[in-house]
């Protein structure tokens, strides 16, 4: 099977259904990374999101004025920003996911 790609290295775009429900238990016991206010998403706000996701794979960000179907679209706009994956939407919460290869082992998602 030498031909078989490892799982983990795949690009976020490619995510199945069994790694997302794996990254929305993970993303469970998360505190939330970043709270999206009034100003909405800024280019300072996705910089420092960008930053997150190069330290850490997951994190979970707290929308607060988005209301019903704008959650999704501003969950849409932070992955476009941030060239990550938006794994869940969970009331006001959303997990955003990009992999990181140049993290310690220890330190990344093996996802499933």
């Amino acid at each position: 099977m030498e031909n078989m790609e490892d799982k983990s290295e795949r690009p976020a775009s490619s995510l199945i259904g069994k790694q997302r429900r794996h990254l929305r238990s993970l993303g469970q016991r998360l505190p939330d990374s970043v709270t999206l206010g009034k100003a909405g998403l800024t280019d300072a706000v996705a910089q420092t999101i960008s930053e997150l996701l190069a330290g850490r794979e997951l994190i979970k960000i707290r929308l607060k004025d988005e209301r019903g179907a704008q959650r999704k679209v501003a969950a849409a706009d932070l992955a476009k920003a941030t060239g990550s994956q938006c794994v869940g939407i969970t009331g006001r919460t959303v997990l955003l996911y990009r992999p990181n290869s140049k993290l310690a082992t220890k330190q990344r998602i093996n996802l499933p």
